[in-house]
This record gives structure tokens, C-alpha cells and sequence, in this order.
């Protein structure tokens, strides 16, 4: 396995200066602008639909789903596609219901919203912990994952770190633009991850034929994929029979089959699409029609990624189980099914291996700008404007923005460079899913009632947030102690540690649901109509012929996908 050759360097020196030139173009377009914070924060009107939607998938699609899903994929196969299929339906209720909210409101943070329909407290906690989570768990996990993959196609050794500050330098260049410069360089970072993508699932493929006699042959790969681990190419995980395998159950603690579909799944990529300040900042700032379309097409994307994030993961699988791979798998004699990418990336022919390294680079700058862009939003408009200097200039608040995004990735950097937080240990994508996943039951419960009953009170509301948090630890941690593994809840079952565990998706839908007859309980006591509710009406989330044949051409994809592989 060769490493970089000099024609790698070049297409990855070419990628770097398209990207940095084009982002120094758009911030010099309208830089007397830059001086507005409501357009450095979220480029006011400036961005168009495919801008949008590609930002959204840009930002999305980074370390923790190339690295971390890619993993999954080799662990359990298609079944954690459900992530990406359900995101693309979910991403269809933030655009007609969600997304209307929002713009009738003017609303421009998610902190915002919580103090324009509860109250100061429950925003200000909410503003202080998506600081702790975006810095903490989303740039820490993102700077750790894509350093480590791109050490490993660089040979290891000591490149570590020198590629930790490499990549947080690249990110700091493009955030410090601000949503405009991020908005339309993502353009460019979802091409080339895209393409790059593609590229390492078609060699994945033929390395998968080639191991086995058949040529360099996709079609054959893919082929021999599903025949040699048909149990990876189905989206529904079963319910583990007794003496049932741990493979077997780590899997179902991950996917846990049609109780996913019931609970978890639907909190996550609801609560991450529709209430999440790093996503939605990117379609607060355009008109209704702009936003949907954008948000849409980015649902529309979203339903090829599994094909370029686990695909290859797969194909790792059953080069491994072949016998290939088992140096690669386990670098210093430690297995880890988070190595599945690079991996493949490693066997790349020259020139494609620079196209892979930038669309990873791609994927991890574009993680990486977007949440310090909204740590920087929510730190600037929710805190330092409101507490810290409460008439602070136009232009001071941009530079305060501007030191925070170097801030907050400094941090990331120090946090990484010796993994501080444990994310090699847990896996990236189990790592997030993980520490979101305690708070996000009580988050969507708030903004879900928020929204749409105008009774919920800002008691209520204190009360989602506390007991959201309460209920997701006790049924993680502290169910099965006190009622058994077979709990009246549901089944529970050993994790690889030995201990009985509910699987946390149906944690998080047994949350939710308590936390929202806590939240409807404590609203009873109110008045009947909230003097803070927002007001709604139908208008608001009606659809352009336009934007309902794309709403319809999704969720066909959608149900030929689950028919195939169900």
C-alpha cells in the first residue's frame, strides 16, 4: 500500500487554493456588508436554494459519517442508512411546518426562539449548553475522526497532530468569512466530497471483485457484497432470539429494529434538522420559498450518501472476513471498526487518492466552519449582546464573532490532541449519537409544543429541559438496575461490557414521551392561551407546485429504497 504520490499533492493543493480563492472572492464581493452581523452570521438573503442545500449536506456529511458510519456499516450494514432515509423525511417536515416558524417570527438563533416563546432563563441555559455540546462533542469528535483518517492514508507515524492544526487553520480561513463565504464554498467542498465519495466506493467495489477472481468489475463487487454478507443489506434489524450472538446484540442495541421507527430515530434527525442552531442558520436568513427549496434539496441528496458513506464499510467487512484487510483493520494489533474508510482509502491509485483526501478535507473543513460559524452566532447574539455588552456596534459584534470561531476551535484542538473526551473508545458516530442523545428528548419536546400549542408555558419548558434530561439518564443508565433486565419498558440486553442495557434509541422515545405529558401537565395549570405563543395560520405552510413534486419525488425514493432492502 503505497502512500501519497506527488500527483496527490497536487490535485489536493489545487482543491485547497480553488476553495480559499473562491471563499476570498465571495467575502470581497460585499465586504462593507461584513460590518452587519445578521449578514455575517447568516448571509441575510444572500444565499440562493442549491446554496443552501449543499451547505446543509456539506456541513452534515463530515467526519463522524465518513469515518464513524462507515464503521457502523461494517459492523451492521445498510440497517444505518435508517439515519439518512429518515433525515430526508424529516428534513421534508422541517420544510413545510418547521422552517415557517421560524421566518414569520424572525427568528435567527435557536436561543432566540426559546426566550421569544418561554422565557431569559431557558434560553440563556440552552445558549450556554449547545456552546459546551457544539465545542465539546461536534468540533472535538469531527477535528479527532478526520485527523486520524487522514494520518492513516498518510502512513501514521507522528502526522497526527501536524494534521490537526492543518485542518483547524483551513477551517478558521473559511469560517472567519463568515455564512456567506461558508454558504457558497460548501458548494464547491459537496462536489468534490461527492466525487470523491464516489470514488472510493468504486474502488471499494473493485477490490471486492478482484479479491475474489472477478476482475475489476463494480457491478460484480457490488453483487458479491450481497451474497457474501447478505445480512448486511437489510435495513430492518431483528430482535435477538435467546443465545443469541453479542454481534448479534450490539447490533440491535445500535439499530433496535421497528421500536427505532417508533422513537429514536425520529427524535434524532428531527431534532438535529429542525431545531439545531448549525443547521437551520443556514435558511434563517432567506425568504420562505428559498429556504424550502434548499432544505428539500438537501433531503433529496441526502438519500445517496449511504452509497459513498457505507458502502465502502461493507466492502472493508467482507475483504476482512476474506482475509484482506487485517493490517489495515487493526493498526498496532488494535481492531477497531472505525478503520473501515481509510482503510479502502489506502489502496486508492494515484491521483484518486488526492480526490479522496480532499473530499475528506471537504467533509471535515465544512463540519468543522459551520458549527464554529454557529458558536460564534449563539455565543455573539445570545450572550455577549445580551449580558456582556448590551450595545455593542455592528461591527464590534462581528469581531467578537470572529474571536470566538478561533476560540472555540482552539479549544477543539487542545481537547483533541490527546483525546481528551474518549471518542476513539466509543466510535465517532456512537460517540455523538451518544451525548446529543441524553439531551435531545427534552430540546424537541420544548421547541415541538413550542411551536405548535399555544397552552405550553415557560414552566413547562423548564420542566421539558430538566426532566428530558433526568428521564434519558435514568433510562440509559439506571432502569435496568432498578427494574431488572426485563423491565416493564422493555427488554433489555447485555452490551459488550456485560451490563444490561435498554438500547438508546427507545431511551430517547421513552423520554420524549414522559417529558411531554410532564410538559402538557405543568401547561394545565396555565392559561389557556399563552400571551407568548406564536400565531399561526394555514398559509404559512402551504406549498408551490414546485416544492410539493420535490416533496414527492423523495418520499418515492424513500419507500423503493425500504421495499428493496426492508
Amino acid at each position: 500500500m503505497e502512500k501519497f504520490a506527488m500527483v496527490d499533492y497536487v490535485i489536493f493543493v489545487v482543491y485547497f487554493f480553488i476553495v480559499a480563492g473562491y471563499g476570498y472572492y465571495i467575502y470581497r464581493q460585499k465586504t462593507s456588508s461584513l460590518s452587519s452581523s445578521k449578514d455575517y452570521f447568516l448571509a441575510e438573503g444572500s444565499l440562493t436554494w442549491w446554496a443552501i442545500g449543499s451547505s446543509l449536506i456539506a456541513s452534515n456529511i463530515s467526519a463522524e459519517q465518513f469515518i464513524g458510519m462507515s464503521g457502523n456499516g461494517f459492523e451492521v450494514g445498510i440497517a444505518v442508512a435508517a439515519y439518512e432515509l429518515i433525515a430526508a423525511v424529516a428534513l421534508i417536515i422541517v420544510a413545510v411546518w418547521f422552517i415557517p416558524v421560524y421566518l414569520k417570527n424572525k427568528i435567527f438563533t435557536m436561543p432566540q426562539f426559546l426566550n421569544n416563546r418561554y422565557n431569559e432563563t431557558t434560553s440563556l441555559i440552552m445558549a450556554i449548553f449547545w456552546l459546551f455540546l457544539y465545542v465539546f462533542v461536534n468540533l472535538t469528535s469531527i477535528l479527532y475522526l478526520g485527523a486520524i483518517a487522514i494520518s492513516s492514508m498518510a502512513g501514521g507515524g507522528d502526522s497526527f497532530h501536524t494534521i490537526t492544526v492543518a485542518l483547524a487553520v483551513f477551517a478558521v480561513i473559511i469560517t472567519l468569512g463568515g455564512m456567506r463565504v461558508i454558504g457558497f464554498t460548501d458548494v464547491i467542498q459537496v462536489v468534490v466530497l461527492i466525487v470523491g465519495g464516489i470514488a472510493t466506493t468504486y474502488v471499494a467495489l473493485t477490490l471486492v471483485s478482484e479479491h475474489f477472481g472477478l476482475g475489476r468489475d463494480v457491478l460484480a463487487g457490488f453483487n458479491k457484497l450481497m451474497e457474501d454478507a447478505p445480512e448486511h443489506f437489510n435495513l430492518f434489524v431483528e430482535k435477538p432470539a435467546a443465545g443469541a450472538s453479542q454481534e448479534e446484540i450490539n447490533k440491535y442495541l445500535m439499530l433496535p429494529g421497528i421500536g427505532m421507527y417508533l422513537a429514536g430515530i425520529w427524535i434524532v434527525n428531527l431534532n438535529y434538522w429542525g431545531c439545531n442552531q448549525y443547521i437551520t442558520q443556514r435558511a434563517l436568513g432567506a425568504d420562505l420559498k428559498t429556504a424550502r427549496t434548499g432544505i428539500l434539496f438537501a433531503g433529496f441528496l441526502k438519500l445517496f450518501m449511504p452509497i459513498i458513506v457505507m458502502l465502502p464499510g461493507i466492502a472493508a467487512y467482507v475483504l476482512y472476513k476474506n482475509g484482506a484487510l487485517q493490517q489495515e483493520m487493526a493498526p498496532g494489533g488494535v481492531f477497531h471498526a472505525d478503520n473501515a474508510y481509510s482503510a479502502i482509502l489506502g489502496y486508492l491509485p494515484n491521483g484518486m487518492k488526492g480526490l479522496a483526501l480532499a473530499a475528506l478535507t471537504a467533509a471535515i473543513v465544512a463540519g468543522l466552519a459551520g458549527k464554529a460559524n454557529s458558536i460564534a452566532t449563539i455565543f455573539t447574539l445570545d450572550i455577549y449582546r445580551k449580558y456582556i455588552h448590551k450595545g455593542a456596534s455592528e461591527t464590534k459584534m462581528v469581531w467578537v464573532g470572529k474571536i470566538t470561531i478561533v476560540v472555540s476551535i482552539v479549544l477543539s484542538v487542545l481537547f483533541t490532541w490527546n483525546d481528551s473526551l474518549g471518542i476513539g473508545g466509543a466510535g465517532g458516530f456512537t460517540f455523538i449519537q451518544k451525548y446529543t442523545g441524553f439531551i435531545s428528548p427534552g430540546v424537541f419536546a420544548m421547541f415541538l409544543l413550542g411551536m405548535f400549542w399555544k397552552r405550553t408555558t415557560g414552566a413547562a419548558a423548564i420542566t421539558g429541559l430538566i426532566s428530558g434530561f433526568a428521564l434519558s439518564v435514568f433510562f440509559n443508565e439506571f432502569a435496568t438496575k432498578v427494574f431488572g433486565p426485563e423491565t416493564w419498558l422493555y427488554t433489555a440486553y447485555p452490551n459488550k461490557a456485560g451490563v444490561y442495557e435498554i438500547p438508546f434509541q427507545i431511551c430517547m422515545g421513552l423520554a420524549f414521551v414522559f417529558t411531554l405529558l410532564a410538559m402538557i401537565g405543568v401547561s394545565l395549570f396555565g392559561p389557556k392561551i399563552n400571551p407568548k405563543a406564536f400565531v399561526l395560520d394555514r398559509a404559512m405552510f402551504k406549498v408551490e407546485p414546485s416544492v410539493l413534486a420535490l416533496i414527492v419525488v423523495t418520499l418515492l425514493m424513500v419507500t423503493a429504497i425500504y421495499v428493496r432492502f426492508w
